[in-house]
């Protein structure tokens, strides 16, 4: 509200681009909720129990939720309490990287509930980049002490077979040209 008014002169072109990287930066930043589905049978054998734990373990580790849904057939419709029984394991299993969203409920023939994750999607993102890095850094870090023993394990080998051929050493020829 100055008097003269004031006007500022600037670039729209700019204006738009630069507009648009800030709308790039936070549509990367933004967190899309994904909802995985596992499905179980009230018959589930340990080991296929244990893998399918395995898959929701990571899917809760990732920052998703989880739908879990047990598929009853037959005769088992009769029983929906080995179905309960059966989520209410999974859900004391996986007690420390989610919590129950939605209890049991039979649903015709299946028995669904919700599972969420305990660290909020950017956390899990943020904490995998980190040790993807640190991955990254101490993979570099083996590499680069493995090949430096070996180049200087090999230094000697070519001066040597260098010599058997009868050129001078590689250290003999910058000596001769710097004279």
């Amino acid at each position: 509200m100055a008097k003269p008014p004031v006007a500022k002169l600037m670039d729209f072109g700019k204006f738009k681009y630069e507009a648009a990287i800030k709308e790039r930066e936070a549509r990367k930043n933004q967190v899309n909720t994904v909802i995985k589905e596992i499905k179980f049978r009230p018959k589930i054998d340990p080991h296929d129990y244990a893998t399918k734990k395995g898959h929701v373990e990571r899917f809760l580790k990732a920052g998703d939720k989880v739908k879990v849904t047990i598929m009853f057939r037959g005769r088992e419709q009769s029983r929906p309490e080995l179905g309960y029984r059966l989520l209410q394991r999974l859900a004391s299993d996986i007690g420390d990287l989610g919590f129950v969203e939605s209890t049991p409920k039979q649903d015709g023939r299946n028995m669904i509930m919700v599972i969420g994750p305990t660290k909020k999607k950017a956390e899990a993102k943020a904490e995998q980049r980190r040790k993807r890095e640190d991955g990254a850094a101490a993979a570099a870090a083996a590499a680069a002490s493995q090949s430096a023993p070996a180049q200087a394990a090999t230094a000697p080998a070519q001066d040597a077979t260098a010599e058997a051929v009868g050129q001078p050493a590689a250290a003999e020829t910058e000596t001769a040209t710097a004279e």
